[in-house]
């Protein structure tokens, strides 16, 4: 029983907050605190606007689609304030997954980091497969036509998508050279989209009929399933809830950021403000100008402006769109590679992806062998049916932030905390219950999909991680 009780222990062997910094391999400090508010924006600013507000629109909250997402930021909120304290004071490039190493021991960790991986690589997988199309049409406007085995994959009766495939591969390039290239690409794209935004909120604006917000509430707070998904406000909260996961992604660039302490928390939080608030906006005149029910397409926004008369807007929302989700896929690529760069420099997945290039500081060899996935992934793969498994992912990793800051507050009452969240254990407990409170409203295959992976993922770590972790062999 003893044995038992010690090799249990050692699942829960926890990590040193400033470990990370003592660990060869660091990463290059060059960006700021505006790097890091692009950044967010430019994670969060994306599918979410250009599709998602429209589609769940039209099919499960009607208008009051920003009151879905009012909550689903009401969420983020206190779930960004957590962030900022870990970011702030833990520190480390692996964002949740690190957290949870310091807070909880490395079995959690690991569960975190796993979901981590396939959160980002989904995301950039999905996320690639709507850039395509938008790219298709962008092309087809132009007298260019690509051949449909050529944007579609197998599954859907083609060969391959190439666009999306490709764009993959131009990225993973592009964060192969170094972070601040990828940054400048990621605050030009961010520029266009608000721009576009902008175009629309002007025009919008002045074309409001309120009788389109009646009725108000046509689905409810919460009504039955249909096809799986909940309908009303509260469903709605869940889903639009993707718009808003790109804000943790600033946190797996602290080992690459000027003072963390500082502008982790600066980038984290203002990002979140901003694209609320953008969204919300949004939400409310995409409603306003036509009725929701003709929102369930592809590109409700440039659709909603073609209805009020405003066709040449078209072309600036698709290049917009583009911007947006290219960034999207920019942002959750680089955060995935950092999360892979600090699991293999902990030696829970092998150390050979956490070398780090000696001329451009990237972990190219991360970069890689992802890039090649996601890109036959998002190629070869129609991942609609999984884009879900990005909002699960995302729930599990706040959940446990929020945990983390009142675990570490209990533990560790004497780390120095440079931002501090205010009102003591009250908001990390109100993020834990409200993101609860989501995943509750995620359809039954989206959970057993998460577990499927977590099981595959719970053999790997008792095959492999467990055995090669560096801090389970420094304490043998």
């Amino acid at each position: 029983m003893e044995v038992f009780i010690v090799k249990l222990r050692t699942l829960f062997r926890t990590k040193s907050s400033t470990q990370d910094n003592q660990e060869e391999g660091s990463l290059k400090r060059c960006l700021g605190a505006f790097d890091l508010t692009l950044l967010g924006i430019g994670a969060i600013i994306g599918t979410g606007i250009f599709v998602l507000t429209g589609i769940v629109a039209s099919t499960q909250t009607g208008p009051a689609i920003v009151i879905s997402f009012a909550i689903a930021a009401l969420a983020c909120a206190f779930a960004a304030l957590s962030y900022a304290e870990l970011a702030a004071s833990v520190g480390g490039c692996g964002s949740a997954y690190g957290y949870c190493y310091t807070a909880f021991g490395e079995l959690i960790a690991w569960i975190v980091g796993w979901a981590l991986i396939l959160e980002y690589s989904v995301a950039v997988a999905a996320v690639a497969t709507g850039w395509s199309g938008y790219f298709e049409n962008a092309i087809v406007a132009i007298g260019i036509n690509i051949p449909f085995e050529l944007t579609h994959g197998p599954i859907a009766g083609g060969i391959i998508n190439l666009p999306a495939f490709g764009i993959v591969l131009v990225l993973m390039t592009l964060l192969m050279a170094g972070v601040k290239h990828g940054v400048r690409l990621n605050n030009a794209m961010v520029f266009i989209k608000l721009l576009t935004i902008a175009v629309f909120i002007a025009v919008a604006s002045q074309n409001v009929h309120p009788e389109n917000w009646t009725p108000f509430l046509p689905f409810g707070w919460f009504g039955e399933n249909i096809g799986g998904k909940p309908i009303g406000v509260l469903g709605g909260a869940a889903m639009v809830f993707f718009a808003f996961i790109g804000f943790d992604a600033v946190s797996t660039a602290a080992e690459e950021t000027k003072n963390p302490q500082r502008n982790l928390p600066i980038g984290i939080i203002s990002s979140l403000l901003v694209t609320t608030i953008l969204y919300i906006i949004v939400a409310g005149l995409l409603t306003g100008i036509t009725s929701y029910t003709n929102l369930n397409v592809a590109s409700p926004i440039s659709h909603a402006l073609s209805l009020i008369g405003f066709s040449w807007t078209s072309g600036l929302v698709a290049a917009g769109a583009i911007a947006g989700i290219t960034t999207v896929m920019l942002v959750c690529y680089y955060g995935l590679t950092r999360i892979i760069f600090a699991m293999g420099r902990d030696g829970l997945l092998p150390v050979f992806l956490s070398k780090v290039n000696n001329t451009t500081k990237t972990p190219i060899r991360a970069i890689v062998i992802s890039g090649v996935f996601i890109s036959l992934t998002a190629g070869l793969v129609p991942l609609s049916e999984l884009a879900e498994l990005v909002n699960i992912g995302t729930l599990l990793a706040f959940f446990v932030v929020c945990i983390g800051v009142i675990t570490l507050r209990i533990r560790q009452p004497e780390m120095i905390r440079p931002f501090k969240v205010p009102f003591g254990y009250v908001i990390p407990i109100l993020g834990a219950l409200s993101v609860s409170g989501l995943a509750y409203f995620l359809s039954n295959e989206t959970w057993i999909r998460f577990l499927i992976w977590q099981t595959i993922g719970i053999f790997i770590y008792f095959g492999y991680s467990f055995w090669n972790s560096k801090i389970g062999i420094s304490q043998e």
